[in-house]
């Protein structure tokens, strides 16, 4: 089977690729190859290289930028899943909690109603819509949540850098979800690829959940006793009020992955165990 993969510099696409089974062929293409939001580069793709599965990990994630550059999340996040679904090709379509309010108490299902509050949020949700609308047979529409890894940019790396370099950092505590490494989603979407599933809405994060301020602290103590920070600092809660930013987040924002387990014969592990595992790889 060939698994063509969109946005393969981002960090999941590159864990896809780092982590790909023997018995599937896995390329990558990112925006420097090919515009997903231009229709005609996509079916020259797809035409070229005749994959078997799409996986489209590619998206605009600049959550506060995009509330001024609406056009551009659109691009990615709306035009470029629906130009890939338009090619007929089955498809693996990743988007977010973001597109949920966090007005919910306990963790969201895969049908629950949207409302997300913010421009990406909406671009994402719209994505969804355009996959299930032209491939309802043959589409997997997949939400996660909180990614990091060892590849880029992300909150695991963003807390590393700022522990290693001041005294004391503040927190928002009023925000609840899911950490979730992009290894353990590589994996759930290859198992998702064998699978003879090729339908339906589904969720995955590691399991549990927390605040931003819970995660910051694990990643402090987690990265103290490895050795991959030299002193301990101070980290501090604040609330959401005290770090204004452009774009709303929901207050909580928990995936409920039981479908996800029973239809795929998957297990979850605790958000910790992973964040443990790749900073013990990092070290």
């Amino acid at each position: 089977m060939k698994v063509l993969v969109a946005g393969s510099k981002g960090q999941l696409g590159r864990t896809l690729l780092a982590r790909q089974p023997d018995d599937l062929e896995v390329v990558g293409f990112d925006r420097d190859d090919v515009d997903i939001g231009a229709a005609d580069e996509v079916k020259a793709l797809i035409k070229r290289e005749r994959p078997d599965l799409v996986v489209n990990a590619a998206a605009y994630t600049a959550v506060d930028l995009a509330e001024s550059n609406e056009h551009d999340a659109r691009r990615v996040n709306l035009f470029g899943a629906r130009n890939l679904a338009a090619t007929g090709v089955r498809i693996i379509h990743i988007s977010t909690d973001f597109v949920f309010d966090g007005e919910a108490r306990e963790p969201y299902m895969p049908d629950d109603a949207t409302n997300p509050l913010s421009v990406y949020g909406c671009s994402k949700r719209d994505g969804e819509v355009a996959v299930r609308e032209l491939l309802p047979d043959k589409s997997i529409v997949l939400r996660t949540a909180w990614l990091y890894s060892e590849y880029g940019g992300n909150f695991v790396a963003t807390m590393l850098d700022l522990m290693r370099s001041r005294d004391e950092i503040r927190v928002v505590n009023d925000q609840v979800g899911s950490p979730t490494w992009t290894r353990s989603l590589a994996d759930v979407i290859f198992a998702m690829a064998d699978s003879a599933c090729d339908a339906g809405t589904y969720h995955w994060t590691d399991g549990g959940q927390c605040s931003w301020y819970e995660f910051a602290c694990a990643i402090h103590d987690e990265a103290l006793e490895l050795g991959c920070l030299d002193k301990a600092i101070a980290i501090r809660p604040i609330p959401s009020s005290e770090y204004p930013v452009p774009a709303r987040r929901p207050s909580y924002s928990a995936l409920d992955c039981s479908s996800t387990m029973a239809e795929f014969d998957v297990v979850q592990t605790p958000w910790r165990d992973n964040l443990r595992k790749m900073l013990e790889e990092m070290s």
